[in-house]
């Protein structure tokens, strides 16, 4: 299978060299531990059940995570996302296990030998051995940096092992699972490539060198010149909008249509329908942030955010839900933002709505949705279905890789190619370093924002920053982003970077074999979220949170797993392709906090993880009554219950066993890691300058003419997919913000 795509999507490592740094030694003892992972398991010992000339699951128990470079991969990839402090620990304790009493001090006597030299370092210790050091790290509760290295590198381990591609974008275990790229025809695959949509006013750095960079710029119509004392150009415009997602696309293209000319920046690349591989692995690492590998600093919760024009409307899971009306009226009353009690607000909804195509119906449910649903209407549970901005014949389940159809439509393909067509420039691969701040000596405000400070962060021929000057600036990075940026510029309020809340989710999974059921499909095919289920108490009491379901290919269906054992985690990933997860998201009351790029601090409150526990119950229930052969949650343990003629005593006994646990960090001897992907409210709208870092128009309270347009501008979290709610809030903004600029002209 080659795939054809852009060259970045493809997969298949391109450079000759790592760069991790790690010593051979170092390197020899993480293929040990890679290999314990994932061993080479004798297929007759697991199932000997499994016909002997089934060759790829031959091969697939046979392979080991030692082989094939994994190792190095790991290594780089870990280099490259993991904190700073994190590879510190992992390079240590790597170098420690490269010396027999290192290996003593960290393994105690599961590396004693009968024979000389009596300690045998980790690469030597049996595979057997090994795994029960690494069980014993994964259950420490007082020296948890252990258990921290175990974790991120079983993480990285099954990432790299299950997303890795040959140059012909194909991974060996993929058959195995039952996994299969999807290699729907893209529009204009039989025809010449048509101009990219947003052609007319792109301008990709990662093509340009200095020199050619200010002729493209100016070829856009912006004033440009050059500023020798800096080493940097000069750009002039009417508006720079830093981001191009949810928010920063509405903006654009609302203003540009105003007259307005405008520039968006954005540090990820461009890609259209015919650039997408539908490959977990490159298309995570050139599309999210972080690679979709950040987390928060204690590791429990990994965060999913885009990273590319289009930003997380790019990337989403396609689902559409209106602002709920009891969360307009808590914002609007309590917090007393009169905007979201207003019809300009509805109007707005309105607007995006259409202008992204949102559909009411599915003709066609994808195989966890059909559970989700089934187990609802088994249970008598009401089950909602979701709107999405594609058709209702819409069968993807892989949109969150870019949709190669091109009928999902976020801002790259509705609200960007408006502003395009009115004369607004985007800046790929350009990332804003640095506010442009002015002291003031009269008004109410100390400071004024005239631009940003740029620079290309895909392009070393590029040396040459951007001073962007704009009468408007608008910061809409998204949630874990626009609060750095604003603190790094000095900006001092202190609700910037605070009131952080995450939509903390817990996963919930059931297995299904093809033959007992009557739902079929695979667990990657159909429509990501198109159902969701409301939670309640066993009161009927409503719980705030919600039921989806959960896009996840291979690799972060293995990294998010729990491990309790290289057989087990084989035996996992055979049944892939049917086993389906349920995820429970939480409206979070309480928060966290991102004041520093990359550094996302977040505990779960009492209230969210009793509202968790509930909803992941639920979740449990509906599996098995969709007819779950087995079921069971991500706690380190591998919590897991067989169902088939469990009495029903026993089935309430399991389910009161369920808790929702710390994570890798905390000192409980069981764990568990998180999810979530609608970070929000790090900067948000308040009446005043005490309760918020905006005012209701979204402009700074300490410098004129900085808005904030995104997801960090909620007053609190929203219990729902927030897409439609940012865009709105954004169209809301933008909306006065172009009649005040026209006003002054």
């Amino acid at each position: 299978m080659v795939v054809d795509c852009h060259p970045l999507l493809r997969g298949g490592r391109r450079e000759t060299r790592y760069s991790h740094g790690f010593s051979a030694a170092q390197i020899q003892a993480l293929a040990a531990i890679c290999e314990t992972l994932i061993p080479s398991v004798p297929l007759d010992s697991i199932n000997p059940r499994i016909p002997h000339d089934d060759q790829a699951l031959h091969g697939f128990y046979s392979a080991s995570g030692s082989q094939h470079h994994v190792p190095d991969e790991v290594a780089e990839l870990l280099t490259k996302r993991a904190q700073r402090q994190v590879v510190a620990m992992v390079s240590l304790v790597l170098k420690m296990l490269s010396f027999r009493l290192g290996t003593l001090v960290l393994c105690w006597g599961s590396c004693l030998a009968s024979t000389w030299p009596f300690i045998l370092n980790f690469s030597e210790m049996p595979v057997e051995s090994r795994e029960r050091v690494l069980m014993n790290w994964s259950r420490q509760k007082f020296l948890v940096p252990l258990r921290v290295v175990f974790v991120m590198i079983k993480l990285y381990c099954l990432f790299i092992f299950y997303t890795r591609t040959d140059e012909n974008s194909s991974n060996p275990a993929w058959e195995a699972i039952g996994y299969q790229v999807d290699t729907r025809e893209k529009p204009n695959e039989s025809h010449d490539k048509q101009e990219r949509p947003l052609e007319r006013g792109l301008v990709e750095t990662v093509h340009e060198t200095d020199s050619s960079l200010i002729q493209s710029l100016a070829q856009k119509g912006l004033e440009v010149a050059q500023i020798p004392q800096h080493n940097a150009f000069r750009v002039k415009c009417d508006v720079v909008i830093i981001g191009s997602g949810c928010g920063g696309g509405v903006a654009a293209a609302v203003l540009a249509r105003s007259g307005q000319k405008v520039v968006v920046l954005e540090k990820g690349n461009y890609f259209v329908p015919q650039d997408y591989s539908s490959l977990e692995g490159p298309s995570l690492d050139q599309m999210y942030e972080s690679g979709a590998l950040l987390s928060t600093v204690d590791g429990k919760i990994v965060v999913l955010a885009g990273s590319t024009v289009g930003g997380g409307s790019a990337v989403n899971w396609s689902a559409c839900i209106r602002t709920p009306s009891h969360v307009l009226k808590e914002w609007s009353a309590d917090h007393k933002i009169r905007l979201f009690g207003t019809p300009d607000y509805v109007s707005a909804m309105d607007a995006v709505c259409k202008k992204i195509g949102v559909t009411q119906k599915c003709e066609q449910e994808g195989f966890q949705n059909q559970i989700l649903r089934k187990g609802c209407e088994s249970l008598g549970l009401k089950v909602e279905a979701v709107a999405r901005n594609s058709s209702e014949g819409h069968f993807c389940g892989s949109c969150c890789y870019g949709c190669r159809t091109g009928e999902k439509k976020g801002t790259d393909s509705t609200w960007l190619v408006d502003a395009v067509e009115n004369g607004a420039v985007i800046l790929t691969g350009c990332k804003a370093k640095k506010l442009t701040l002015e002291n003031t000596q009269h008004g109410e405000k100390t400071k004024k924002c005239s631009g940003v400070i740029a620079s290309s962060v895909l392009n070393k021929e590029i040396t040459k920053e951007l001073h962007i000057e704009a009468k408007v600036t608008i910061a809409a990075c998204g949630a874990v982003s626009t609060p750095p940026l604003l603190i790094s510029s000095g900006l001092k309020n202190p609700n910037i970077g605070r009131n952080l809340h995450l939509h903390p989710c817990v996963f919930a999974w059931g297995y299904f074999p093809e033959n007992l059921t009557g739902i079929k499909g695979k667990v990657y095919e159909g429509g990501i979220i198109t159902s969701l289920n409301k939670v309640v108490s066993e009161t009927g009491a409503p719980v705030p949170a919600i039921i989806e379901t959960p896009s996840l290919g291979p690799g972060l269906f293995s990294a998010l797993c729990p491990w309790t054992s290289g057989a087990d985690m084989k035996e996992r990933m055979r049944k892939y392709s049917r086993t389906a997860h349920l995820f429970t998201l939480v409206r979070d009351k309480g928060s966290g906090e991102i004041r520093e790029e990359g550094k996302i601090v977040y505990n779960l409150g009492e209230f969210d993880k009793e509202n968790m526990k509930i909803g992941l119950r639920q979740a449990l229930r509906i599996l098995i009554a969709s007819g779950a052969e087995e079921v069971g949650t991500h706690r380190s343990d591998g919590q897991r219950m067989k169902c088939k003629g469990t009495k029903e005593e026993d089935i309430e006994e399991f389910l009161n066993s369920i808790v929702v646990s710390g994570g890798p960090t905390s000192r409980e001897e069981l764990w568990n890691l998180y999810c979530c992907a609608h970070p929000m409210g790090s900067c948000r709208i308040g009446a005043s300058e005490r309760d918020g870092a905006v005012d209701e128009s979204g402009e700074s309270w300490e410098a004129k003419g900085l808005f904030v347009c995104d997801g960090s501008l909620m007053p609190t979290a929203i219990g729902v997919n927030p897409m439609i709610t940012i865009e709105s809030t954004a169209y809301c903004i933008a909306m006065k913000i172009a009649e005040s600029l026209s006003r002054k002209a």
